[in-house]
């Protein structure tokens, strides 16, 4: 699963590229996206500033709420059941990104190996957002199944990735149609093993559900 991408475009890069509005203008996210950080989505014609991961409220002990756990990855096979199907029927985006990353590595040394599509600046991953109480507006990104692809030899799931021609449909077609696009990346994928500590810089537990 996907605990942390790459966005290296500003947003007027990924509004031309994706032939959207820059609703963004003075937006603070980093090129790094964590879980619980802000990262740009493509939403009804518009990019925007959301905060990666619906928030998952827990209940202490005595009764109290802790803070919200940020559930950053929703399963292909888990988008109509009650916690993902509302956005997934009435609210799904794009996600801009460069590269996505995976934990390599035995525990205590794990490093980054990133991920690609080779020649191509700027690429989509499937998601949904709502609009939350604790952070505003949020979104998660939607994982799916990677056999047969590349990306299998470093993880299990992989970020459900779109083409140009389907953008249209994942954000606008009947639920259907959508579902039927969460499926492994059939095109090439490029693999770089870094030296880089997978734990630097990120200070949330992820959650996929």
């Amino acid at each position: 699963m996907c605990n942390l991408y790459r966005m290296t475009k500003n947003a007027a890069e990924v509004a031309a590229w994706f032939d959207a509005v820059e609703a963004t203008q003075g937006a603070n996210f980093a090129e790094e996206v964590y879980p619980g950080y802000p990262g740009l989505v493509v939403a009804e014609g518009q990019v925007r500033a959301m905060t990666w991961g619906f928030p998952l409220v827990l209940t202490g002990k005595q009764g109290q709420k802790l803070k919200p756990k940020p559930v950053n990855n929703a399963r292909a096979d888990k988008l109509e059941t009650f916690f993902w199907r509302p956005s997934f029927a009435q609210r799904r985006c794009l996600i801009p990104l460069t590269g996505w990353a995976e934990a390599q590595g035995a525990k205590g040394r794990m490093t980054r190996t990133w991920l690609s599509l080779p020649e191509t600046p700027i690429f989509a991953a499937a998601g949904v957002w709502r609009q939350s109480d604790e952070w505003g507006a949020c979104f998660a990104m939607v994982m799916t199944d990677s056999a047969g692809t590349a990306a299998a030899d470093v993880h299990e799931r992989m970020p459900v990735l779109l083409a140009p021609d389907d953008y249209a449909s994942w954000t606008g077609g009947p639920p259907g149609d959508a579902l039927a696009l969460c499926r492994p990346w059939n095109g090439s994928i490029a693999i770089d093993r870094t030296d880089e500590p997978w734990a630097k810089g990120a200070s949330w537990q992820p959650g996929l559900l």
